[in-house]
Formats: C-alpha cells, sequence, structure tokens
C-alpha cells in the first residue's frame, strides 16, 4: 500500500513597510523582475520570517534594523508553489537612516518613497493589495490575514 505524502511544504516570503515622515512607502526596484516592490524576500531553510527581513535588509539595503511587530500574513498561491508572505512593521525611517542605504548593485537598482495612492504605478496589484492591507494593520494595531491579496472571509 502507498502511502501519500499530503503535508504542506509550503515556501515563505518576508517583507518590511517602511514609511517616511510624509507616510510614503519605500519601494526597490529589483535587478531580476520588472515590478517595484517593498524590502524583502525568501525565507530561507530553519531562518524565521523576521530573522529573514534582518538578514536582507542588511545584505540588500546595508541597514541594520531589526522589524517590528507583524502587520500581514497573505497566503499567495504562484504557478510553481504556494508561498506565505509576511510583513512586518518598519517604523518611519530617519534622514540619518536614509543616508546610510547603500543598494546591492546585483539584486536592487534604486529606490524611492511613492504615497500609498501611488503604489498600483510600479507594483503588481497583489503586492498593492498587500501593502495597504499593511498600512491599515499599522494603523488599526492589529494585524491582518489575506488570501490572494484579499481579506480572507
Amino acid at each position: 500500500m502507498e502511502i501519500v505524502d499530503t503535508i504542506a511544504r509550503t515556501a515563505a516570503a518576508a517583507a518590511v513597510l517602511f514609511l517616511d515622515a510624509d507616510g510614503q512607502v519605500l519601494i526597490v526596484e529589483p535587478t531580476y523582475k520588472p515590478r517595484w516592490e517593498i524590502p524583502g524576500g525568501d525565507v530561507e531553510k530553519g531562518e524565521t520570517p523576521r530573522d529573514a527581513c534582518v538578514r536582507l535588509l542588511h545584505e540588500e539595503l546595508r541597514l541594520d534594523l531589526l522589524p517590528g511587530r507583524l502587520l500581514v500574513v497573505d497566503w499567495a498561491p504562484l504557478v510553481r508553489e504556494e508561498r506565505v508572505r509576511f510583513v512586518f512593521d518598519g517604523g518611519t525611517l530617519t534622514e540619518a537612516q536614509l543616508d546610510r542605504i547603500e543598494l546591492a548593485p546585483d539584486v536592487l537598482t534604486s529606490w524611492a518613497f511613492l504615497s500609498p495612492d501611488e503604489l498600483f504605478v510600479m507594483m503588481e496589484p497583489r503586492l498593492v493589495r498587500r501593502v495597504s492591507a499593511a498600512i491599515d494593520a499599522r494603523r488599526a494595531g492589529v494585524p491582518t490575514y489575506l488570501e490572494h491579496g484579499l481579506p480572507a472571509g
């Protein structure tokens, strides 16, 4: 008798929502895809999503920051695999922190701040929904759960 493995082995990704003093969102331009995103990336084996954010912020932006509380969990299926995406609160970046940003040239081309209403110009729709939900969760002080970038339930 063959036993079928039905346990999910879902990949994870984690990102950080940073705002500036005017409430605009920090976005980055990856070298390996056409659309912009918020800082973050894949969680490695044995790494927590929050630890992945610490590593990625250092590797990609040369920022040594500890993300704050969880804002969003989004179950996001892809063509090849399912992925659970976490978004943490990075707070408001100071001018001194912004001056320390050094992009990893093999990963990121540039960075910018956009108002939440302008994100759709640079980012894919599902990510805009996720970031908008993270902004709302930050404001409300309560994390939110999404599926496909949309509120579940």
